[in-house]
C-alpha cells in the first residue's frame, strides 16, 4: 500500500499536496493511508459483488489492483525483493480469501431447503411454503473466522518482511556518536524567555515537524550505508559511515523550516545538529568549472537541488548524524541527512542521504521544481505570535505577548507589534543563539476590555523588514504579517 501511496504522492498536482499539508499538517500521511484503506475496502466490496454476478470478475479486480501495486513498487527507488513480494502476496491472499468465501456461499445457497413443521392443530395455519435457504449463524461465523485467519497470516508475513526497520532502530539505540571537535557555542543568557504557552527555544525531537514524501520510513543500515559524490567533480568519492564518524565533527544550533509553512504556522523547528561540514567533502571532490548546483538524493529516491555556493561558503551546512545529543531519529533521516541554514527544506534538507551529485541547474532538477516550486528556496524573514493564543479571551490589564522570529543565515535585528493597525511598537528581542536560529521576543501591552487585532513584523540584520503583502506558500514560501484577534474581558 505504501508503494501505491508513494506513487499517488508523486502523481497528484502540487495544489493537492499544498491543500493536504494545510489541512492535515504533519498528519498528512496518516490521512492518505486512511483514505487508501477506505478505497481498498470499497474495491474489496466491488470485487465481491462482481464475483457473485460473474465468475472470475472479482478475481480480475484484485489481480489488477495487485499489478498496480507491483508497478508502483517497481517505480520506487528503494525497491527490494521483499518490497516486490508484498503486493503479490496481498493480491494472492485477497484472491484466495474471495475464492474460499464464494465457494462457501455457493455451498450454502444450494443446500436443501428445510422442511416446515406441520400445524399442531387444525386451527393453526401453516407458514407460506417458501423454503429457508442460506447459511446459518455458525457457518457464517466460521467463514469470517477463516478469512480473518488468512488475513492475519498475510499481515504477519508483511510485518516480517518489514522487520528491517526494527533492526535499524535497535542499531540506532546502541550507536555512540563522536564528540564534536567544534562544540556549539553556549546558548546566551536570556535567549529563552519561558513564557507560558511558548514553544521551547530548542525543539525536542518528538515535537519536531516532519514533512517528506516517504509513507514508510526508509530503514537504512549504517553498516552498509554509502554516500557517493558524483557528477562534475575532479574525483568521485565514496564515504562509509565509520569514515564519516571519524571526521572532525561540528555541533551547531540551526533552525530549519518547510516551504509549506503558512504565515504563523508551526512547520519550523530549532535543533542542535552534529555533523561534518559539506564544504569539506566537496573540497575533497573538487567541483569543476560550470557546476552551480548539488543534487542530493535520498534512499527513497527523493531529490533536492541546492545551489553549490551555499554548500561551499562559510555557513554551517552539515552532513548531519546527530540531533539534540542523540543519533538522528529514523523519521528525521537516520543515519545521515543534510542540514543547510537559510534554505527551505525542499531544496536542502535531504533525509536518508545517499548521493551528492555536483551538476548544473540547467541540467538537473530536484523533486519539487518540476511540480511548480521555485528553483532556489531562500528562507524569507518571518515572525509569529505564540502567546496569547488566537481566539482565547484574556483579562484586561497588562497582557504579555510573545513569539519567535527568524531569518536564517541573516539574523534578526528587531521585532515590532502593532494594535489595530496603529503605530509599530518595539518588542523586547531576546539574544539569538546565532543568526542561523530563530529568536524569541516578548512585549507587554496594556489593554482595556474589547476586541483587538495584533500584528507582528520582524526586520533582519541587514535592515530589511519582512514582506507585508500576503502570499501563499507556492512557489517559494508564504509572506505576510502574522495577525491574531484577541478578546479582552473585564
Amino acid at each position: 500500500m505504501t508503494g501505491v501511496g508513494g506513487a499517488v504522492i508523486d502523481a497528484v498536482p502540487p495544489a493537492v499536496k499544498d491543500w493536504a499539508v494545510a489541512v492535515f499538517g504533519t498528519a498528512d500521511k496518516l490521512a492518505l493511508l486512511l483514505g487508501m484503506a477506505l478505497a481498498i475496502a470499497a474495491l474489496a466490496a466491488l470485487a465481491g459483488v462482481l464475483e457473485g454476478r460473474r465468475r472470475f470478475a472479482g478475481f480480475a479486480v484484485i489481480a489488477v489492483f495487485g499489478l498496480v501495486g507491483l508497478a508502483a513498487v517497481l517505480g520506487r527507488a528503494q525497491v527490494t525483493g521483499n518490497a516486490i513480494a508484498l503486493p503479490l502476496l496481498a493480491a494472492g491472499t485477497g484472491i484466495a480469501v474471495l475464492r474460499w468465501l464464494m465457494s462457501r456461499l455457493r455451498d450454502w445457497t444450494t443446500a436443501p431447503a428445510r422442511e416446515q413443521p406441520a400445524p399442531a392443530t387444525a386451527r393453526e395455519q401453516p407458514a407460506p411454503p417458501s423454503p429457508v435457504a442460506g447459511p446459518d449463524r455458525r457457518r457464517f461465523l466460521q467463514a469470517l473466522g477463516g478469512g480473518a485467519v488468512v488475513a492475519t497470516v498475510g499481515g504477519v508475513l508483511a510485518v516480517w518482511l518489514r522487520g528491517a526497520a526494527a533492526g535499524v532502530s535497535e542499531i540506532r539505540s546502541k550507536l555512540a556518536l563522536p564528540s564534536a571537535a567544534s562544540p556549539a557555542p553556549p546558548v546566551p543568557a536570556g535567549a529563552e524567555l519561558r513564557l507560558d504557552g511558548m514553544d521551547p527555544l530548542v525543539t525536542p525531537n518528538p515535537d519536531f515537524y516532519r514533512i517528506d514524501t516517504a509513507l514508510t520510513v526508509p530503514a537504512v543500515d549504517p553498516d552498509t550505508w554509502i554516500l557517493r559524490v558524483t557528477g562534475l567533480v575532479e574525483r568521485e568519492i565514496e564515504l562509509d559511515f565509520a569514515t564519516l564518524l571519524a571526521k572532525p565533527m561540528i555541533e551547531r544550533h540551526v533552525t530549519i523550516a518547510c516551504v509549506s509553512n503558512e504565515v504563523g504556522g508551526d512547520l519550523i523547528g530549532n535543533a542542535l545538529w552534529l555533523g561534518w561540514p559539506v564544504r569539506e567533502l566537496l573540497a575533497m571532490a573538487g567541483p569543476t568549472g560550470g557546476a552551480d548546483m548539488v543534487l542530493s538524493r535520498s534512499k527513497d529516491g527523493w531529490t533536492a537541488g541546492t545551489p553549490l555556493e551555499v554548500l561551499t561558503d562559510d555557513r554551517d551546512a552539515l552532513i548531519a548524524v546527530g540531533m539534540n545529543g542523540e543519533p538522528l531519529p529514523l523519521e528525521h533521516g537516520f543515519p545521515v541527512r543534510l542540514v543547510v541554514p537559510g534554505l527551505y527544506g525542499y531544496v536542502s534538507a535531504t533525509k536518508w542521504l545517499t548521493e551528492l551529485k555536483v551538476t548544473r541547474f540547467a541540467d538537473d532538477v530536484g523533486y519539487w521544481t518540476p511540480r511548480g516550486w521555485s528553483e532556489r528556496g531562500p528562507i524569507k524573514t518571518s515572525s509569529r505570535i505564540d502567546v496569547p493564543r488566537a481566539g482565547r479571551p484574556v483579562r484586561a490589564g497588562t497582557v504579555m505577548f510573545g513569539g519567535v522570529a527568524w531569518a536564517q543565515y541573516t539574523g534578526i535585528s528587531k521585532v515590532e507589534l502593532r494594535v489595530n493597525r496603529g503605530a509599530w511598537q518595539a518588542a523586547d528581542l531576546a539574544p539569538g543563539i546565532s543568526r542561523d536560529t530563530w529568536y524569541q521576543w516578548q512585549r507587554p501591552l496594556s489593554l482595556t476590555p474589547g476586541q483587538y487585532e495584533i500584528q507582528v513584523r520582524a526586520t533582519d540584520l541587514k535592515g530589511v523588514p519582512q514582506i507585508e503583502e500576503r502570499s501563499q506558500v507556492a512557489p517559494d514560501g508564504a509572506t505576510g504579517f502574522h495577525t491574531i484577534r484577541v478578546e479582552v474581558s473585564p
